[in-house]
This record gives structure tokens, sequence and C-alpha cells, in this order.
């Protein structure tokens, strides 16, 4: 077995409550913003946002809520997210974390699968809500701000405030976020207080917060990379978060350059934007002191190309929410184009072939297993998939496919299941992607595979070129052709509006398979 650890020291992670840790700043700066609502200025400092989240507790206690009790929250980013995630922390109960672009089938079928209690959104989603707990557990819909007639206001759940609950931290969950279901029904992921924990332990050194940095939160709270490595972390560490409800490019540079903030955290997407749209060049973006993105793989050039514009390191990190969910981290001035940096304190990894299930060394390519404090305790009512996915060893099976080098820097080369199979050679479209977005012409692209009766499978790239360019399949053949073997070469072009993506930034190459070339 060969086992690849992290080249940082381990750290000691406290044995708390995921609310003790992160509130554990509070009494010193209490006067100090922790969450601004980017659109209206609304603001709580820390020691209102401590005493709201300790009423909020108190008033689930008080309706006879407490441990193996769930709740849902569905809601975009704004300073209440944190109250009512918090506040049922503090009370025991755990927090199933939806995302509000759903449908009510597909709401209906977590607050059914989770047995979640209550329901708590905002106005814009009330009649989703009010239908998605048709036929479930759920006892009443509450709304954070002015409620539709009929409904419940989410502060007539403030009750007199409590401190923590005891709980086990390695037992009792704390959050159940759903994975992407971008392939087969979504899983409830049961991560507890510890995991919590121990992930923003092994994250602080790598991220060295500075006293008094501002943040910018565009990605949901809802995903469980929002939830941590934005309002978790960021809270833990005294700074200022300034949420906006949903990704608008021309919102969030007016937001970093009037709250001058010192942290994006971003999707490619997001990073994408930032190296080719001209709004960029409109606003002053000096106080960036980091781009950090994650959620899918970022191409080096891209991430060079989006530094260079706006004079700021653009890094990118490694996890999974079944990870809590970072297992890999670029530190401060640690930048390795296309790298998503080196393991965390704590951690360990094996990367495996997949098809041979022999352990690889420094730059051997296989499929990434992860072993730490981090990993989930398994999904929620889902033994099977569990066992599939965490094997007798303790391992967490990622299903990416990747490489640490000998700087013990991971690359994430693909998806396992996503490896295209072209006479029986491998194509990552991760890496196809990467190479067409460096094309002048191209302003989003995907592949996926395709069957092939002759090779098997050949690599299909969905494209979104820039208004004008010109660019032509023959173009995207010919640019291909200059820059990898000649079985990856990309022959097969479809030309397209948008490409689909999840709100974590992950391409959803299930809808694109269902489409054929135009």
């Amino acid at each position: 077995m060969i086992i690849h650890r992290s080249p940082l020291p381990d750290v000691a992670i406290p044995e708390i409550a995921i609310t003790d840790f992160v509130m554990k700043e509070a009494a010193r700066i209490p006067d100090r913003a922790a969450l601004i609502d980017g659109p209206t200025g609304r603001t709580y400092t820390y020691g209102q946002l401590s005493g709201a989240i300790r009423a909020f507790a108190g008033g689930l206690r008080a309706r006879g809520l407490g441990l193996g009790d769930t709740i849902a929250l569905m809601s975009p980013n704004i300073p209440e997210f944190a109250i009512v995630f918090h506040g049922a922390a503090v009370a025991g109960v755990a927090v199933s974390t939806i995302n509000p672009t759903y449908t009510a089938e597909e709401v209906r079928f977590q607050l059914r699968d989770s047995g979640a209690r209550l329901l708590i959104t905002i106005a814009m989603f009330a009649e989703t809500a009010s239908a998605a707990a048709q036929d479930s557990s759920v006892e009443d819909v509450l709304i954070i701000g002015d409620p539709p007639e009929g409904m419940t206001p989410f502060t007539s759940l403030m009750g007199a405030p409590i401190d923590q609950v005891a709980v086990d931290p390695r037992e009792a969950i704390v959050v159940l976020p759903y994975s992407s279901g971008t392939t087969g029904f979504p899983k409830g992921v049961m991560l507890t207080h510890h995991n919590l924990v121990s992930n923003l332990v092994q994250v602080e050194d790598a991220l060295d917060v500075e006293d008094g940095e501002v943040v910018l939160a565009v990605l949901p709270f809802f995903h469980i990379y929002g939830m941590q490595v934005l309002m978790n972390f960021f809270l833990s560490r005294g700074a200022t978060i300034v949420t906006v409800p949903r990704f608008d490019l021309e919102q969030s540079l007016g937001v970093i350059q009037d709250h001058r903030i010192t942290r994006l955290f971003a999707v490619p997407p997001i990073v994408l934007a930032l190296a080719k749209h001209p709004l960029v060049d409109k606003f002053d973006l000096s106080s960036l002191r980091q781009v950090f993105s994650g959620a899918a793989p970022l191409g080096a050039e891209v991430a060079l190309e989006a530094a260079a514009r706006i004079n700021c390191e653009v890094v990118q990190g490694y996890g999974m929410t079944e990870l809590s969910p970072v297992t890999h981290v670029t530190r401060i001035g640690g930048f390795k184009p296309g790298t998503c940096g080196v393991t965390l304190p704590n951690t360990e990894c094996r990367i495996v072939d997949t098809e041979t299930g022999e352990d690889q060394p420094v730059d051997g390519v296989g499929e990434l297993w992860v072993r730490g404090p981090q990993v989930m305790k398994g999904y929620l009512n889902n033994p099977e998939a569990t066992a599939q996915t965490i094997d007798e060893g303790g391992w967490l099976h990622t299903g990416d496919v990747g490489f640490i080098d000998a700087d013990g820097h991971m690359t994430i080369v693909d998806r396992v299941k996503e490896l295209i199979k072209y006479k029986g050679f491998q194509v990552a479209p991760a890496e196809l992607e990467a190479l067409l977005l460096t094309h002048p012409g191209i302003v989003d692209v995907a592949v996926i595979g395709v069957p092939d009766d002759e090779a098997g499978e050949h690599p299909r790239a969905f494209v979104v070129v820039r208004d004008g360019s010109g660019v032509t399949a023959e173009d995207i053949t010919e640019f291909t052709a200059k820059h990898v073997a000649t079985y990856k070469v990309v022959h097969d072009v479809v030309f397209t509006d948008t490409i689909p993506k999840s709100p974590s930034g992950k391409i959803l190459r299930r809808l694109l398979r269902d489409q054929g070339p135009a």
C-alpha cells in the first residue's frame, strides 16, 4: 500500500460542537460586522448574530425539537441562513440544506428522505415550499422576511436563548446536504460536528486569514463549499462576510469594489468571467488578496489569465460534499498552475489504478482515495451506497482521477465514470476543456464521450463561441490537433448557447448526453 501523506504537520482537533468553534471570536469582537446582506446593507454584528442563534435554538427546543430531529432550510445567501444553521446546531437539531431552485418534486424527495419536521425558506419560494411540504413529515413552513398571507414568519420561532445542548461531536449529525444528483438519486450526506470542526481546523494554516478580512459569499451556503469554506470558516476567523443571493457579475464586481473584499471564493465559470468578460475592467478589484476556485477542475491557462488581469493570485483546491469538503488546498504563495494544492493535515491519500487496483507512486495516475477526520459518517438511509463509497479500511473512494507530484501537489484529471475510452486509450474531458478554453474565440466548453462503432467512444465538444469570432468546427479540430495526441483530437463539435451546470459549477454532462448534434 502506498499512502501519500500531507507535507503539513498534523493539527489538534478540539472535541466540540460546530457552533462553539465557529462563534469562538464573537466575545472578542461583538461590534464587528459578521454578516452583511450585499444588496441591502442589512447587517448582523457578531454580538447580534450570537444572540439570534441562541434565541432560535431556544425556540426550537421550546417547540419540542432536539437530538435526532431534522429541519430543512431552503434559502439563498442571506445573513439569516447562519442563524438557522447554527441555531439548529446549538439545539442539537440537524439541518438539511436545499437548493432553492429545485422543483417542488425535488424538494419533496429531500424532505421525505431527511424526515424534516420544519421547512424554512423565503417568500420567493413559498409556493414551491408549500407544495413540496404536502405528503411529507413537515409540520410547518416558516418564512424569513415578510411572509405571504396565512404563512408563519421565521421570527415566531425565536425563544428564550439557550446554550449548546450536549452532543457527542463524533456521532451527532449536524448537517445533511444532498449530493448533486448528477448521477442517480440525490443522497443525504451525514456530516457530524466533528467532521465540520475537523475540516475548519485543517484549512486554517493554508488559508492564512488575517484579522479583519472581508469575504464575498457568492457561492451558495446550501452547498458544502459555500457552507463550510465561506460561512463557517470565515465566521470562525472573525471575518466579515458580505452575502449576495445569486451570482450576478456586475453586482459581484460592485460589491468587491465597494466593500474592499479581500477574498473571493469561486467556481471555474466565475474565474472564466474574471479572465474574459469586458465588465471586469470597469471595477477596482485591487483589494483582492486571493481568488480561490473549487468544485470543478480549473484549467491552468484560465487561472493564469484571470490572475494577470486582476493582479491577484488565482488558485484552486479540491474537495467533495462527503469530505466536509476540503482535502487539498493551495497555500498563500504556493500556487502551482493546474494543481489543487497539497494534502491537508491529518489526511491520507492513495492513488489507485482504476483497471488493476494497484496503488500508484508519485506521478502515477489513478482514482483518489481519502482517509481522515473529515470523511462523512455515511449516506442517510443508504447503507449500500455508503459501503460502495467508504471501504472497510475507512478509505473514501472519490471517483476522481488524478496524480500527486513530487512537490506533493495534486492534479485532478477527471472523473472515473467520465473518462472517454477511445480505442483503449483514456481521454479526459477536463483536459480537452482546459485546452479549448485557451482558444481566444471560445467562451465556454464541455466535452463528453459518445458511442463510436469503430473506436468504442470518441470525444464530442459542446462549444460556446464569442460573438463575431467566426470559429468553425474545422478550426476547433485543427486547434486541438496542434496540442494533443491523435486519439484526443476533437472531430465532433456541437455549437451551443450555454453549458448546463449545477449551482456549484459542475458540468451536467448527463444533460449534454441527451442532446445530439445540432
